[in-house]
């Protein structure tokens, strides 16, 4: 995707909190173009003061690009049980990351020690899934979890699993994303 398109989906990520906020933030987007109507999975992560303030995401491709991100931006405004719902108060002081992701493609581990080799740091988002059990990490995370083991231990512990689990039926699938972030907040997005 161009990098024209990114700042489509971020004003259209940002027109879409604002409107559940009920405010008087018009950004012109044509949502009629044909890329925006095709299915894709987005996550939208929402930070404040570089601190994460929300992400919820797709991570699988049931519903045009457009209607996706619209939906995850309002999401992770309102509805990450992590946070309190954004107040219109904080609507200027928020920066949006969209992130568009590939299909998922399964790891085929043999143990941990092999999926560990497999996952690609800084380039993989890795799913993670056991049973009732279900995690995800986008690509990002990389630049807090730098180690493999680390990063899987986590993603673990997000899903509500021992840090140390495994089972043979546990399952991982990998995917990449492009993503567009706005730098700091509203006034960033405004002028450039």
């Amino acid at each position: 995707m161009l990098l024209d398109q990114g700042n489509v989906l971020l004003a259209v990520g940002r027109a879409a909190i604002a409107q559940a906020l009920n405010l008087d933030f018009q950004y012109p987007v044509d949502e009629s173009a044909s890329w925006l109507q095709d299915w894709g999975a987005s996550f939208v992560t929402l930070t404040q003061h570089q601190e994460l303030r929300g992400c919820i995401g797709s991570l699988e491709a049931y519903r045009p690009l457009v209607a996706d991100v619209r939906s995850n931006a309002v999401s992770a405004a309102l509805h990450d049980p992590r946070f309190l719902p954004l107040s219109a108060d904080e609507f200027e002081t928020i920066a949006i990351e969209v992130s568009i992701l590939s299909p998922t493609q399964r790891i085929a581990a043999l143990n941990e020690a092999d999926a560990i080799r497999q996952m690609r740091p800084g380039i993989d988002g890795i799913v993670l899934e056991y049973g009732r059990y279900r995690s995800t990490f986008l690509p990002q995370v990389w630049d807090e979890l730098e180690q493999p083991q680390q990063f899987l231990a986590m993603l673990k512990r997000k899903a509500g699993l021992p840090v140390d689990f495994w089972a043979a039926d546990l399952k991982l699938a990998r995917y990449t994303v492009s993503k567009w972030r706005e730098t700091d907040g509203m006034e960033d997005y405004r002028h450039g």
